[in-house]
């Protein structure tokens, strides 16, 4: 399951998104070069950035039917939201959504030509001020055009003073002082109360100021409906009996117009996508990690498996208000006991991907500013982890420690239908018995996954996959970050699944957001990214490799590494 790190997403074999220190349009900051700066031991210079099968336009075939594999069915699909920040989400609302900016395939940022014309910073003092331009052609699809109040109720919406929007993250919309008409309807003006240097990664995707006008269309309004839309494709129908979401060609677009007349997102477990995509069900899936899927679709007629290397980690997340993993003592000790680099090598082999562990949560191995901050939390001491539970007052009793008489056993909840989990779940298991701690295996179905455990804490430990984008601290922010307290005194932890954080983190990442300078914002980034060690949050194991299998002949879709795909352009050449 995946999840995007906003600005980010979630997922089963879970994925999750991050940003760089952007000062101005196209440039790179932090983690932006893509296969650029790859520290020793990371991936090779050969994998590719992205492996989507590039071909022009005019050479696609118009029409046809793209049948599209998910391994989960969301409810919600506001992306905003903290139960809709889900990377199988994502892949349905890219092609239904105005989006500010793009990313290519280094990770360099450009405006999105159909909606954005031109961004710029147009004053750094006394307050840095964006200014952008917004295409006068863009138009939802009830008729009303694409402006300025559309960036504003966004903004009210993400910036965390009403904690009862319950959203994915607040970060750089809580540093916004105001969004307000520039020029014309067309021009939005957003002046930033501190410096923010990911500023290319907000209103990524836009939502309708009917959506962001109020907490309850926030979180209600697109929970099992996509009222209103406004890209290449527009909303067909759901089916929740076959699991499939239906979109159709938009006639009334104003880009270039889609060459695809239908794509339908089918939803299956996780076991059964190359199963449904070797019989012909299905047109491509997310193979993910996994060595028996890979094979079988590679071994596929007429198929091909594209990998790209992306800013996308496999890792385990502890639930820090679990009752046993509240003592940062228990989960540093459960670090320790974990052996990484068995479960990299169980989960990696055979991929054709090098196994190497991952030592930072904002930047992979193959980002430049990657720097292993792992101390003596990223080494498996089992003798250290002992001691680490014995000074917690868990003493071994038999095979299993135990305090106040109750054992100290944790709930390892993993989603149905995905082996990798399974897998990783029962490695922890046995590596875990050894310091005495006890795991407990609960597997749930993957619709429930995220909404019905990870998301409320209904867990003690989990793994899944974070999916990146070319923001690496921005887009992990949320993640790490402090809980606010709602209208009713209780506490939101958004997209900080782990539900561990303190004042001296949020002080850490958002001196990193703050710092315009991408050498500094790198220095200021690792400093924070220590900080989220010692805490024992998530637990990185590996940058996992993008694998996508699709028909030989699909067109301008596969493994996207940073790049953006253009729905429109996607489509079959024979």
């Amino acid at each position: 399951m995946m999840i995007v790190r906003r600005m980010g997403v979630l997922a089963a074999a879970l994925t999750v998104a991050c940003t760089p220190a952007l000062a101005g349009c196209g440039q790179t900051g932090p983690g932006g070069g893509g296969q650029s700066g790859a520290s020793p031991g990371a991936p090779a210079s050969s994998v590719k950035a992205y492996d989507i099968n590039p071909v022009a336009r005019d050479q696609v075939k118009d029409g046809g039917l793209l049948r599209w594999g998910l391994n989960e069915y969301p409810t919600n699909w506001n992306l905003n939201h903290v139960d809709g920040n889900l990377a199988m989400v994502k892949k349905v609302t890219d092609a239904l959504l105005p989006s500010a900016f793009r990313s290519n395939e280094k990770g360099q940022i450009s405006v999105s030509p159909d909606y954005v014309t031109a961004a710029k910073v147009t004053a750094t003092t006394p307050k840095q001020v964006v200014t952008l331009t917004l295409n006068p052609k863009a138009r939802w699809s009830d008729g009303k055009a694409v402006t300025w109040q559309d960036y504003e109720a966004q903004w009210k919406a993400m910036n965390g003073r009403n904690a009862d929007y319950r959203v994915a993250t607040t970060t750089g919309y809580q540093d916004i002082e105001s969004v307000k008409k520039g020029g014309s309807d067309h021009e939005v003006v957003i002046t930033f109360a501190k410096p923010f240097g990911d500023w290319q990664s907000l209103f990524i995707p836009l939502y309708p100021r009917s959506t962001n006008g109020s907490p309850d269309a926030f979180n209600n309004a697109w929970v099992n409906k996509m009222p209103v839309t406004a890209g290449p494709f527009k909303f067909g129908a759901f089916d929740q009996t076959a699991k499939t979401i239906t979109i159709n060609r938009d006639d009334a677009w104003w880009g270039d117009r889609a060459k695809l007349d239908q794509i339908v997102f089918r939803a299956l477990e996780s076991d059964a996508l190359v199963g449904a995509f070797s019989n012909g069900e299905l047109d491509t899936f997310d193979v993910g990690p996994s060595a028996p899927d890979y094979a079988r679709a590679k071994g596929t007629a007429n198929a091909v498996v594209r990998q790209a290397a992306g800013p996308d980690f496999r890792h385990l997340t502890m639930n820090g208000e679990s009752a046993v993993l509240s003592d940062v003592k228990v989960r540093q000790a459960v670090a320790m006991g974990v052996d990484r680099q068995v479960i990299a090598q169980s989960d990696l082999q055979g991929l054709d991907w090098p196994i190497v562990l991952l030592n930072n949560h904002f930047f992979m191995n193959t980002q430049g500013g990657y720097q292993d901050n792992a101390g003596e939390l990223g080494a498996h001491d089992p003798e250290k982890a002992k001691q680490l539970l014995d000074a917690a007052g868990w003493k071994l009793s038999g095979q299993v420690r135990k305090k106040d008489g109750k054992e100290l056993n944790l709930r390892f909840v993993a989603p149905s239908g995905l082996q990798l989990t399974k897998s990783e779940a029962e490695l922890t298991q046995n590596m875990l018995s050894k310091i005495g701690v006890k795991v407990t295996l609960q597997s749930v179905p993957s619709d429930d996954y995220f909404t019905k455990y990870i998301i409320p804490g209904n867990y003690d430990i989990t793994a899944f996959s974070y999916v990146g984008t070319p923001f690496p601290v921005s887009s992990g922010y949320g993640q790490y970050a402090n809980a606010a307290k709602d209208s009713k005194g209780e506490l939101q932890w958004n997209a900080n699944l782990g539900r561990i954080g303190s004042k001296e983190i949020d002080a850490a990442m958002n001196a990193a957001t703050a710092e315009l300078d991408p050498a500094e914002a790198i220095a200021k980034a690792n400093a924070a990214d220590k900080l989220i060690w010692q805490a024992v949050n998530v637990l990185p194991l590996y940058q996992r490799p993008q694998n996508v299998a699709a028909k030989k002949t699909l067109a301008n879709l596969g493994a996207r590494g940073f790049y953006d795909l253009r729905y429109q352009d996607i489509g079959f050449t024979e």
